[in-house]
């Protein structure tokens, strides 16, 4: 057993001695997941530089089977992390640039009639890869940014009545450029909602844009990489990542964290229900990345405010105030005390 604490419920049943074999499979299990999800971060990061974190964020809502939104400046990698992390997995990618004519069939597919087989058929839109990138997604209509929501909510897409479900694993990676406000539509909170982590890439440290330069002066840099992981690779990691034990102690602070955001007095509305099990789908997936089968605080708190900050609605005094909806969530978490370790 691991030196960091394991947090068991106090009801937890202690292993018996017949199950002893059973959890040491256990054990190698998560420690594969981690040496997986290192091998295809170390190979995105051969492209993106001096992003660890933000690397590690993006495969983390992968396996989470959530969606990220990637808000930050123009020229500073958005566009390139979601295709190397593509490249690594094998996996289909299609981009779509969303601009203010985009429609959502264009994203969705269309239905039309074929002369040559007298038939209506269905021809798939972009929304039918496993990893799509939503370029400047606030540039498209809300009625086109809507087309996203079932996509995104259910893993499908319904087009006059008939339902066509999309490959696993599927993952959104949308953008935004939070300066430029000139025609672009907000994204709506149950949009926002949808998304299960937001990052904001940043500026590079002054030696990792040197060695960007040293990497990027040829060509193609992105082809160049080759897959480190199967779909079907991913899809495990997937239900590996669903099977990390959280303790109900863990779940009483992830809702006093919510709650904590609910009361605060600079939010109008604060974290929802969804908001929680996000959370707590996040931290099993960082968990696992870790190779460990159980959730600790420390998971909770680091992923707080990608999680939930995005989902926050601030009161428009607040707003004047310079208040950001981080600094919301960083009362929170110092608000609310940490749970006790549990013993077995």
């Amino acid at each position: 057993m691991s030196s960091q604490a394991r947090w068991y419920d106090r009801t937890h049943p202690p292993l018996e001695k017949g199950a002893c074999v059973a959890a040491r499979s256990q054990k190698n299990v998560f420690d594969a997941f981690s040496r997986h999800f290192s091998k295809i971060q170390a190979n995105v990061e051969q492209v993106i530089q001096g992003k660890s974190e933000v690397v590690r964020l993006a495969i983390v809502t992968l396996v989470a089977e959530g969606h990220l939104l990637v808000e930050d400046v123009p020229g500073v990698g958005k566009t390139m992390l979601a295709k190397s992390l593509a490249r690594s997995l094998g996996c289909s990618f299609r981009r779509i640039q969303f601009t203010p004519d985009l429609l959502p069939t264009d994203i969705t597919g269309v239905r039309i009639f074929t002369h040559d087989k007298r038939e209506i058929e269905f021809r798939p839109g972009p929304i039918f890869a496993q990893v799509v990138l939503g370029d400047e997604i606030n540039r498209a209509s809300p009625k086109t940014q809507a087309a996203l929501l079932e996509c995104m909510e259910e893993q499908q897409v319904t087009l006059d009545g008939d339902t066509y479900e999309l490959e696993r694993p599927f993952m959104v990676i949308a953008t935004q450029n939070p300066i430029e406000h000139e025609g672009t539509y907000p994204l709506p909170e149950a949009e926002l909602d949808r998304f299960l982590l937001r990052v904001r890439v940043g500026y590079p440290e002054p030696r990792d844009e040197v060695e960007v330069l040293s990497v990027h002066e040829r060509s193609g840099r992105v082809d160049d990489l080759d897959p480190v992981a199967k779909a079907g690779d991913i899809v495990k990691m997937i239900e590996i990542a669903a099977s990390v034990h959280v303790a109900d102690s863990l779940k009483v602070y992830i809702v006093d964290l919510l709650n904590a955001t609910r009361g605060h007095r600079d939010t109008q509305l604060g974290a929802s229900p969804r908001a929680g099990l996000m959370l707590m789908r996040a931290a099993r997936a960082l968990a696992a990345s870790e190779g460990r089968e159980f959730v600790t605080p420390d998971d909770v708190k680091q992923l707080a405010e990608p999680v939930l900050a995005h989902r926050l609605i601030l009161t428009p005094e607040a707003q004047l105030a310079g208040v950001s909806a981080d600094d919301v969530v960083a009362d929170a978490l110092e608000e609310v005390p940490v749970p006790a370790r549990s013993r077995r």
